[in-house]
């Protein structure tokens, strides 16, 4: 099986057009279905969140996502790929769930979100693919979605082989992944052996606040981003976007992003691996620059048990506002770890079993709201389709 950008193992596709390395598991289903190659997965989370401390709060939600794609391979080494996403994450309703830190778009049209995390849409991703062979290790593609992913960062949080057994988002989501639903993207690409030189244009507003519909409008925001696998457990990537109107509240604010990250991933045995991934990432603000870092790393020692962990650092001028405008840029951190059990229910599906504790810390500017050091906990349960 072959990429749906060129000529490489299919392993190496992410979320998007991303790339990560070629070590890479890929969970779901697959089956022939005449010239057609049809691809599954689901993952259901349930979980009970609890954030400490004076901003905190505690909710009960599901999220996830199920995804499916059909491929088939044209005369020439062409190919064509169709794919659909969807999330529960509208259920969790207009609050989204609390996570200390995070601050990013309006869930519900009026409020800036700030120390919760936004639910997702129900339609994440609508997209097809086509490539192009030019000769054995070139190859063109054009990627168009409605939504879909445009050219910058790393693969989306809950594509990363190194975070994705955890239900909490980052709160470096805004910095490095977060235009993974933009409701408009066209990119253009060309692959050159382990090389992938592509652009895109979207559209840069944020999702409304109305999570089971699809929006529309002009592709007024540009990314550009470079790939490199320079061997089969390794991905870098560098890539820039200029943003157009992201937040419904600030119309008239424009983002310029930057970000580079690199992913590796080994084999450790029989259904075992590790996969650590390193990021940064920068926006524009009034004050300058605006830096996040994150790293994430998980083993998967068997089919049975998992362990994950996260650490990042952001400078945020979203935590105090004054006047629903940006307030001090302070800079936060935030450490996490997590353990997974799964149980083996059917051929293809997995029950598991998990929590993860996560520890905060914030300068002192911070603590008369915070608290010194507050915690954060999740524990769930889940359903994997694998």
């Amino acid at each position: 099986m072959t990429g749906a950008l060129g000529s490489y193992p299919f392993t190496r596709d992410a979320s998007g057009t991303a790339w990560q390395p070629d070590s890479s598991e890929h969970a779901g289903l697959h089956t022939m279905q005449g010239d057609w190659m049809l691809m599954g997965h689901a993952l259901l989370n349930g979980v009970y969140d609890r954030q400490q401390g004076p901003r905190g709060d505690e909710k009960a939600f599901v999220s996830g996502m199920f995804m499916g794609a059909a491929e088939r391979e044209l005369p020439g080494g062409d190919a064509f790929r169709l794919r659909a996403m969807l999330s529960p994450d509208p259920l969790m309703g207009k609050s989204g769930l609390p996570l200390l830190l995070a601050s990013g778009e309006t869930a519900d049209g009026t409020t800036p979100l700030v120390d919760r995390q936004h639910p997702h849409d129900l339609v994440m991703e609508l997209s097809a693919t086509y490539s192009h062979v030019l000769a054995r290790a070139d190859s063109l593609f054009v990627y168009t979605a409605l939504p879909g992913e445009p050219a910058f960062g790393p693969p989306a949080f809950m594509h990363r082989l190194s975070i994705n057994d955890s239900p909490e988002p980052p709160i470096s989501h805004h910095w490095l992944d977060s235009t993974h639903i933009s409701f408009g993207v066209l990119t253009v690409g060309w692959i050159h052996d382990a090389w992938k030189l592509e652009t895109s244009r979207f559209r840069g507003r944020e999702p409304d606040q109305f999570r089971y519909n699809l929006e529309s409008g002009r592709l007024d925001s540009s990314a550009a981003r470079l790939s490199w696998n320079p061997t089969g457990s390794l991905s870098l990537q560098v890539s820039w976007a200029e943003v157009t109107s992201p937040e419904q509240l600030f119309p008239t604010e424009n983002l310029r992003k930057l970000s580079a990250s690199a992913i590796y991933t080994r084999s450790l045995g029989d259904r075992a691996w590790w996969s650590t991934t390193v990021a940064w990432g920068r926006r524009s603000s009034e004050h300058g620059w605006l830096d996040a870092y994150a790293i994430e790393s998980a083993v998967r020692f068997d089919d049975k048990w998992a362990l994950f962990s996260r650490a990042e650092r952001v400078a945020n001028d979203d935590l105090v506002l004054s006047g629903g405008q940006p307030g001090p840029v302070y800079a936060v951190a935030k450490v996490s770890v997590g353990l997974v059990r799964d149980f083996r229910v059917a051929e293809h599906l997995k029950l598991g079993v998990g929590g993860l504790y996560a520890l905060n810390r914030v300068p002192a500017g911070l603590e008369s709201a915070y608290g010194n050091g507050p915690a954060g906990t999740m524990v769930f349960m889940r359903l994997l389709v694998d």
